[in-house]
């Protein structure tokens, strides 16, 4: 397998897991959840909408591992969107609500959620680039 193609797997399985952990974290214990620095910056704590949100982020992390199980392209690229629609609204969120008496805080979350932004939008651009054919054998 090719390097550009391992670093699009690593992204869907690193992804995926990410999900998962979250998504059962946020699926059963939703206020051990909330109990995390910086969730409380924008109370109130709602358990109806953690839950949801665990139940959405475990199926995000099944098309992610669907997609690296069997890393068809459409579903890889569909599965990569689907994640970014996520990250990069929930970035922009967060970029406008810092709130700076935390700044180490502030500072971990940004660079977290940059990293959830970049990391599959690289992956997603490397399904992008054309895999060079194998050159034919003379028989």
């Amino acid at each position: 397998m090719s390097p550009l193609k391992m670093y699009i797997r690593s992204v869907l399985v690193v992804f995926a897991a990410f999900e998962l952990v979250l998504g059962v974290w946020m699926s059963f214990l939703p206020a051990s959840f909330y109990a995390m620095p910086t969730l409380d910056w924008t109370p109130p704590y709602s358990e109806h909408l953690l839950r949801d949100l665990g139940g959405m982020k475990l199926g995000m992390a099944l098309i992610l591992a669907v997609a690296a199980i069997t890393f068809d392209h459409l579903l890889t690229k569909v599965a990569l969107l689907a994640y970014l629609a996520f990250a990069l609204t929930h970035l922009i969120f967060h970029a406008g609500h810092l709130h700076w008496q935390s700044p180490g805080w502030s500072i971990t979350l940004l660079t977290i959620m940059t990293v959830s932004v970049l990391a599959p939008l690289t992956a997603l651009l490397a399904t992008l680039t054309p895999t060079p054919k194998k050159p034919r054998s003379a028989n």
